[in-house]
């Protein structure tokens, strides 16, 4: 079997925004039959308002040198409301398995709402993504006199120098600059450039649900940032694809050779199997207050479990959720304000476009996501699209 192979020996910095057209396919189409209806561009942004903005740093190959590199790294931007206003969301967060950082989250869950955007990266650029965006808010006069960003990471460290500290402020400035509204590029670029899903290569991923209920119509968006889950318990549309890909596609300790002669084998022969993070960005303009953003929030581990995962020791998996809803909001708000709420026993509608819209989004970031080779030559495949589309169609799919 001829399996593809990245060698990078030049510096690249990719500043993708939003509008950039996907490169290559996305979960449905390779044939996976997923539930629910999907926005008009599948995406976050299907959410009206809400801008992102990526930024791809990939340099070098080769054997590792602390602030050398290899570099495989980068960091994500969602804007919630767009770069044009400073009015607050109304916004909540959870966990399943808190082995990771998602910093700002006392204060959110203190006030119930979030000021500025929310940044993804790796582990070990947190710090200074978070001092570039408290800059980034001050300059766009936002109301208020101190800030608390929320700036969520995943664990890089198989494929990047992740000790190296490549981020930098400039990074985290330019993924706010360009955000747009719009398609979203997935894979192996932003906060996601570096990530492993399941074995195989992961990254940022995105998807949205269509919810009717009998008050209206309103949109749920997910953003994905996916670094996470054991091979072999991968389950996609009810098949179990993992068992069958593990196979060829089995870690191993061996590194690739020179001459691409490589083994049969895939990421992560060093680290305990199925430790990382998976952070996920809720959107949704129905106009819920922050205790029912909380329990929107709860949903995410759901759709992992779909799909196989049972939320591990060390694995870092944290999600937010917020509303595009109530424009008037403002942080320094010093006299009364009416704002439209949302009924509680409609929530289930919600709930489960949350659970549709991120197992899509993870499928969709290890569909989109290609072979890559990092640091120390460590390798990570891409997932074998033909093998999975033959998989799930001899075990038949879950209908939408």
């Amino acid at each position: 079997m001829i399996r593809r192979s990245l060698a990078l020996t030049s510096v690249c910095l990719f500043a993708v925004s939003s509008i950039a057209l996907a490169e290559g396919p996305r979960a449905r189409d390779i044939g996976i039959q997923l539930q629910g209806k999907p926005g008009a561009l599948n995406a976050i942004t299907d959410v009206q308002g809400v801008e992102v903005g990526h930024v791809t740093l990939i340099k070098g190959d080769g054997a590792l040198q602390r602030g050398k590199g290899p570099v495989r790294t980068g960091v994500t931007a969602i804007i919630p409301r767009g770069k044009n206003s400073t009015a607050p969301v109304y916004a909540a967060w959870n966990t399943s398995n808190a082995a990771g950082e998602m910093t700002g989250t006392v204060w959110l869950e203190e006030r119930g709402y979030l000021d500025g955007p929310i940044m993804i990266t790796n582990t070990h650029s947190v710090g200074v993504v978070r001092d570039a965006v408290v800059g980034w808010i001050v300059d766009h006069k936002w109301p208020g006199s101190w800030f608390t960003p929320m700036v969520a990471e995943t664990y890089d460290g198989f494929l990047n120098d992740t000790d190296g500290f490549h981020v930098k402020s400039e990074h985290a400035l330019e993924a706010l600059k360009i955000a747009k509204s719009g398609p979203v590029l997935e894979g192996a670029v932003g906060g996601g450039t570096g990530m492993v899903c399941f074995g195989f290569k992961g990254g940022i991923g995105t998807s949205s649900r269509i919810v009717t209920t009998p008050i209206g119509q309103y949109t749920v968006g997910v953003l994905v940032q996916c670094n996470f889950g054991v091979q072999t318990d991968l389950r996609i549309a009810g098949a179990a694809v993992g068992q069958e890909l593990n196979k060829n596609y089995a870690p191993c300790t061996a590194t690739p050779a020179p001459n691409d002669k490589v083994p049969a084998c895939n990421a992560r022969p060093d680290d305990k199997p199925g430790d990382g993070s998976m952070i996920v960005v809720i959107a949704t303009d129905a106009p819920l207050l922050p205790h029912q953003l909380k329990r929107l929030a709860k949903r995410p581990g759901h759709a992992m479990g779909r799909l196989g995962d049972i939320s591990r020791e060390s694995s870092g998996d944290i999600f937010m959720a917020f509303s595009t809803a109530n424009p008037q909001l403002n942080s320094m708000q010093m006299e009364k304000i009416s704002v439209e709420t949302y009924p509680n026993p409609l929530l289930n509608p919600l709930f489960e476009g949350v659970v549709q819209a991120t197992e899509e989004a993870i499928l969709n970031a290890l569909v989109a996501a290609k072979t890559m080779t990092g640091r120390d030559g460590h390798r990570v495949y891409g997932l074998p699209h033909d093998e999975v589309r033959a998989i799930v169609s001899r075990n038949g799919a879950r209908p939408q």
